[in-house]
């Protein structure tokens, strides 16, 4: 094989001319949006022929990506992508929220698109002076939530070697299985000042006999032959089913935590977050729920993507900046209160006006 052209970026849609020996492809990474190049066949002259994201130069943005490696106590030699604040300055340490899946270290060059979603966006945070870190995880038979938190916490230990990350302002946010693995990471460390688990598996009995409503299939395949992996149902393995449970684990739940669960998630059955919520409240945890009347396991509705978002900033500037408390994270919202809640809140989360966009824009933001 020859390598006829190289660089640490992310490359697609390679397509030749019918009748000439020219190339087109595209190239990115998470500073630069994919451009179209154009290219002889040797690959030694590319000349980028498309200039199709001009407004980011108008926006705070990050500083970069860096790759950390690290060891597991399992012997796993895993990498982690730290994601750099807008503005980044050696010497200087940022929060830093970690946000999990299974392995995302193959988006390193990926442009991240800041949007609205029902989980937390890199760009996002990075605009607003915030570092993000992505660790890979590899899973073991029978302990999902021990080996996770195993390598994540082994990924932190590495990212802050760095010296970029502020031990003391740490959050964790994750959606799904990422979401379990938040709620789950927050029964086994301190750590975190802050976590944000949307729609979380947290009883896994429960969960194994429940109906996977998107499909009308059971959940059992869930737990013995995919994400799950265990061997077996939890009568043959009851105890690995329970230490691997973040509701029979939530006495040793510190760290508030905001969590995101739908009345008609038909993946994780809402059931599951109203279990974990109800068992951290007789605790006296720390604890918010948030509904969205209608919405399924991820969010459609752009005005609660709005408000997902901007709450879970809230939420996070909170504890990791010294920002103001919310309001309804400090006293709650009352059933009788909540429609004039809501139009207070839909106040928020109006586009800006014109007179407002430059200041919006030295403020760190990637909102348009």
């Amino acid at each position: 094989m020859t390598v006829l052209y190289f660089s640490d970026d992310a490359y697609r849609e390679l397509i030749k001319a019918q009748k000439a020996e020219i190339f087109t492809f595209t190239r990115e990474n998470n500073q630069e949006y994919s451009e179209f190049y154009l290219t002889s066949d040797d690959f030694k002259s590319c000349k980028k022929i498309t200039e199709t994201n001009p407004q980011q130069k108008d926006y705070y943005w990050s500083s970069g990506r860096r790759i950390i490696d690290y060891v597991t106590e399992y012997g796993d030699s895993l990498q982690g992508v730290l994601y750099l604040p807008a503005n980044h300055k050696e010497g200087q340490v940022y929060p830093t929220i970690v946000y999990m899946y299974e392995k995302l270290s193959h988006q390193a060059n990926s442009y991240l698109m800041p949007r609205l979603a029902g989980v937390l966006n890199i760009s996002f945070y990075t605009s607003h002076g915030y570092a993000v870190f992505t660790p890979d995880i590899v899973f073991k038979i029978n302990d999902p939530g021990v080996s996770s938190t195993k390598c994540i916490l082994a990924g932190i230990e590495a990212a802050l070697k760095t010296g970029l990350v502020d031990p003391d302002r740490l959050g964790i946010q994750g959606h799904s299985w990422g979401g379990y693995q938040t709620a789950f990471m927050i029964t086994q460390t301190d750590i975190f000042k802050a976590a944000c688990a949307g729609a979380p598996l947290t009883n896994m009995l429960s969960m194994y006999s429940s109906i996977y409503w998107n499909t009308g299939g059971a959940n059992m395949a869930i737990f013995e032959s995919s994400q799950g992996r265990f061997l077996g149902g939890y009568w043959d393995n009851l105890e690995a089913y329970t230490r691997n449970s973040p509701v029979y684990l939530a006495r040793n739940v510190n760290t508030p935590l905001l969590m995101l669960h739908n009345d008609k998630d038909g993946a994780v059955d809402w059931n599951q977050g109203i279990e974990y919520y109800n068992t951290l409240r007789r605790l006296n945890k720390p604890v918010v729920m948030l509904e969205y009347k209608g919405e399924n396991h991820g969010l459609r509705q752009l005005e609660n993507k709005k408000d997902y978002t901007l709450r879970m900033k809230e939420f996070f500037d909170y504890y990791l900046k010294d920002g103001e408390v919310p309001e309804w994270w400090k006293k709650g919202v009352p059933y009788i209160n909540l429609q004039d809640h809501l139009k207070e809140r839909s106040a928020l989360l109006e586009p800006p006006q014109p007179c407002e966009v430059d200041s919006m824009k030295q403020e760190n933001s990637n909102q348009k």
